[in-house]
């Protein structure tokens, strides 16, 4: 297997050894002296783009420049990675990262008023596509991390802020389409004359009111919080902009006939409920909607400087002519022609001026396609996925290339007309867009979990008393602990802690009915398992189950993790419930199947939310360092722990209750007292992520009690009282095994089926014949049997991709890296930086004289690490016969069984 026959990657062409980085750039410019040059050229194009077109200050100027210059290295090694573009786009992209990070870390001695630069400016000055930015910028962030900790402290990814800023793009890019389609349905862009240069003026016109609706959409979102900033709120914001839209507007250019009970079924003796009947169509609450009605007459009234309509009676044979005016604000002359155009510059004003402070992308190009120069794009792999049509998401946002310091009026959105002339009555909300599953699923929270008590029912506290000691006050306190936690202003950001201090209360009231309703839908779903668990045990005495703390922190993790999911909040994403209960991703991972069985009325979207979440769990995130997963797989394989140890990979111990009350400054009020002891000399909540330095034995964990009763004979899919039991107890079911190997080996099967979904998929986009996706697939289950150190602190697609290579090579099959990554960049869950990005810990004795962790390329990964590894599997599989692109599986083969896993 050595030399031509080992199985090496090709850059271009099979048969190739991949070069090294040096080498490579060696060859790229020519030597040592062509690089220093290439260097320099940069590092002027880039002083340029700051000094002319962005016109930056000094002290920022500076600080972007020294970030340049420190990481300019790193950027000419990158040119020679594999699928990053070419080096016109990596400079490009790299330099637009640098000068976000700038903006974002090097201005906090900056005094208020001083304008810094934002995003869309740095979009621009590089002619950059908002989504090749978030594509990117994950990768900078890994290679650069050292650097922009060693300048703006070890916190600099909290304050980056990337996340919050990728989900709020998300969410407008959605609001945009629905407000979009919303004006379409409701409103006329003409008077439905015959084109002339007077009907030309009134498109003009209609199409300044649509501006109008989504500014003031804009200034009314700015005005929350980000605290309480998320898609819920926002999509009803947007509804009571369209009732302020429907009654201020002109008749004419209205798109509906209001006595039309299609389209407003909710009627009184006084007329139409506007209210009403935009709660049902819009799938809103009736009170959240009025109330967020009230916020935009407040807006009204303080910025544009309307004064409200005394006499209702006045406006009856007006915009208001049958509808019931209980509710309502009217504000008169409030959209007439001049009135139109200077709310509108005061809209801009106010908009303009929050964007500058704020630094966030200009949201006035969502409300249309041209504006916001929407093109083609692959927005796969959860880098940014902006809602497009056909559910693909396609469109990519490009930079703008105008400049918004002066108005230019908005395009007028390209609408297709109603062939009936009366599409909002003749049409329903569009099923599955981002805001109606939103809105669809917040109503089950609202009408199901809502109405429910906030304490255990009597069935629930009868189990709980049927335990060896009652349990009751232990689990209320917990869950009030846990979820107070997670459900406070330190959990939504630096920003929102203060926001929250500032407000008038509205941000935690928003807050205390989110923990309430994660409270309720914990009893509700714990109360479901525990009936299922006692008929199984034929007896209510569930003592393992419910005095197991990590079982009821994952339970509340993940009722939390779904009421966020539901609104949709900037700020709180996912694993941000992990950290704040002290748990891992192996530890959700063990109740996410349960919870979803166990609770019926879950809606279809929460059900694949969970689902996406488990398979995220498992290609990476319970292989990170400090997962719990490798303190039973230490127990399951005791020959893994020499390399689990030298790579430090064991999870902390689980933070205290009552150290997590402390750390959150978590108020119990007529509670029952802290149940719960401190542990010795631990001063604060140690993350569960962080790697233990320390020797101590992990094979005893006293804080779990073992199940001692357990009549489920299936080894594979154990009971949650034995998967929750601490790895070293017997599990009665398994023939003895541990509960750690019945538990990792539920893990593995589960590793096994993600894998050979992803092999069939990939496999197939490469049109690779049955036989090759059974040798990677039969490789790909060796590997995770035989050499499953080959996935620690690594992603699985980064093994099967290799596995791929690998196997085409042996079978003498004409297949490069480039073509793999191609096709693999289609996948759903390409992530660039799974082939950019590969973990190694170089041994004291490694091939490339290298020593520590290190991040490097597929393919020096592919060389370096993964050939050594599996040679010898791979010499097993041997050459084969030819491959044949339309063999058949054998009969019995594991991967014949893919398809009914899939």
């Amino acid at each position: 297997m050595d030399g031509a026959d080992a199985p090496q990657p090709a850059r271009s062409g099979s048969g190739v050894t991949a070069c090294s980085t040096s080498t490579a750039l060696g060859r790229m410019n020519g030597g040592a002296n062509a690089s220093n040059n290439a260097a320099a050229a940069m590092e002027e194009r880039f002083a340029d783009v700051c000094k002319r077109k962005l016109v930056l200050d000094e002290s920022t100027t500076r600080q972007a420049m020294q970030l340049f210059k420190e990481t300019k290295i790193i950027l000419l090694s990158s040119m020679s990675s594999l699928g990053s573009g070419s080096p016109e786009e990596i400079e490009r992209s790299w330099c637009a990262c640098v000068l976000y990070c700038v903006s974002k870390l090097g201005n906090a001695g900056k005094a208020k008023e001083d304008r810094g630069i934002t995003l869309r400016q740095i979009l621009r000055a590089f002619d950059l596509k908002i989504v090749d930015f978030f594509k990117e910028m994950p990768q900078f962030c890994i290679k650069v991390g050292f650097i922009l900790t060693g300048l703006y402290g070890s916190d600099w990814e909290k304050r980056l802020e990337l996340q919050e800023l990728q989900a709020n793009l998300v969410h407008l890019c959605s609001l945009g389409r629905h407000y979009r389609r919303a004006y379409q349905e409701l409103f006329l862009l003409n008077d439905g004359k015959p084109a002339n240069n007077s009907s030309e003026l009134n498109v003009q016109q209609a199409s300044e009111y649509y501006d109008f609706g989504w500014l003031l959409f804009l200034v009314l979102r700015n005005q929350a919080s980000s605290a309480v900033k998320n898609l819920l709120t926002s999509t009803t914001e947007l509804v009571s902009v369209l009732a302020v839209l429907i009654i201020h507007i002109p008749v004419r250019l209205r798109n509906f006939g209001i006595e039309d009970s299609s389209c407003f079924a909710k009627k009184s003796d006084k007329g139409v409920n506007l209210i009403a009947s935009l709660c049902e169509r819009y799938l809103t609450s009736e009170d959240e909607l009025s109330k967020a009605l009230q916020k935009t007459n407040i807006l009204i009234k303080d910025i544009l400087k309307k004064k409200p309509c005394s006499d209702v009676s006045e406006c009856q044979q007006g915009s208001l002519s049958f509808i019931d005016p209980e509710g309502l604000t009217f504000f008169k002359n409030f959209l007439e022609e001049d009135s139109l155009k200077s709310s509108l510059q005061v809209l801009e004003k106010e908009y303009v001026n929050g964007l500058d402070t704020k630094g966030e992308l200009d949201a006035r190009m969502f409300a249309n396609d041209e504006d916001s120069l929407l093109g083609s794009g692959s927005l796969s792999g959860g880098a940014l996925k902006l809602p497009g049509t056909k559910r693909k998401y396609d469109d990519v946002m490009a930079s703008p290339t105008k400049s918004t310091a002066s108005r230019a009026p908005m395009s007028p959105p390209r609408f297709c007309p109603s062939p009936n002339g009366n599409s909002f009555c003749n049409s329903k909300m569009a099923p599955f867009t981002p805001v109606s599953t939103a809105m669809t699923t917040a109503k089950w929270l609202r009408s199901t979990i809502s109405p429910l008590p906030s304490k255990p029912s009597g069935e629930l506290l009868r189990f709980f008393s049927a335990c060896d000691k009652d349990v009751t006050d232990d689990i209320i306190c917990r869950a009030a602990i846990i979820l107070g936690a997670i459900f406070t202003g330190s959990s939504f950001g630096e920003r929102m802690c203060t926001s929250l201090r500032n407000t008038s209360g509205m941000d935690a009231i928003w807050t205390e009915q989110r923990k309430m309703e994660a409270l309720k839908l914990y009893y509700r779903v714990l109360e479901s398992m525990c009936r299922a668990e006692s008929q199984i045990l034929s007896g209510s005495n569930l003592t393992s189950l419910l005095s197991n703390e990590r079982f009821h922190r994952c339970m509340i993790a993940c009722s939390a993790e779904l009421v966020l999911a539901t609104h949709k909040t900037v700020t709180m994403m996912f694993p941000a419930v992990l950290e704040k209960t002290g748990m891992t991703a192996f530890d959700l991972s063990k109740v996410i199947e349960s919870f979803v069985r166990h609770e019926d009325s879950l809606p279809r979207e929460l059900k694949r939310h969970l689902n996406s979440l488990e398979e995220r769990l498992l290609e990476s995130m319970a292989w990170e360092k400090g997962s719990s997963m490798y303190n039973s797989l230490i127990v399951a394989r005791p020959t893994l722990s020499a390399e689990i140890n030298r790579l430090g990979l064991l999870a902390e111990p689980m933070p205290s209750l009552d150290a997590i009350a402390v750390h959150h400054d978590i108020s119990l009020g007529g509670l029952p007292p802290l149940p719960f002891h401190k542990q010795p000399d631990k001063d604060e909540v140690r993350s569960p992520k962080r790697a233990c330095t320390e020797r101590r034995n992990v094979l005893v964990d006293n804080s779990f009690r073992s199940p001692v009763k357990d009549v489920i004979k299936s080894k594979f899919l154990p009971p949650l009282q034995s998967a929750f039991a601490s790895p070293t107890r017997p599990n009665p079911a398994a023939g003895g095994e541990t509960c750690a190997e019945t538990g990792i080996g539920v893990f593995l099967s589960k590793i096994t089926k993600l894998a050979a979904i992803r092999i069939k998929c990939l496999c197939e986009r490469l049109q690779l014949s049955q036989q090759i996706l059974e040798r990677v697939y039969s490789l790909v289950q060796q590997i995770i049997s035989q050499q499953t150190a080959l996935f620690f602190n690594r992603h699985i697609d980064q093994i099967i991709l290799c596995c791929i290579y690998g196997v085409a090579k042996i079978s003498q099959l004409a297949l490069t890296f480039k073509e793999i990554i191609f096709s693999y960049r289609k996948q759903s869950q390409c992530k660039p930086q799974v082939f950019r990005s590969v973990y190694v810990n170089w041994p004291s004795r490694s091939r490339s004289g290298k020593i520590g962790e290190d991040h490097v390329d597929i393919i020096t990964f592919y060389n370096e690490v993964f050939i050594p590894t599996v040679k010898p599997l791979l010499v097993d599989l041997g050459p084969g016969t030819s491959p044949n692109r339309n063999n058949e599986p054998k009969s019995g083969s594991p991967i014949s069984r893919i398809s009914s896993a899939v």
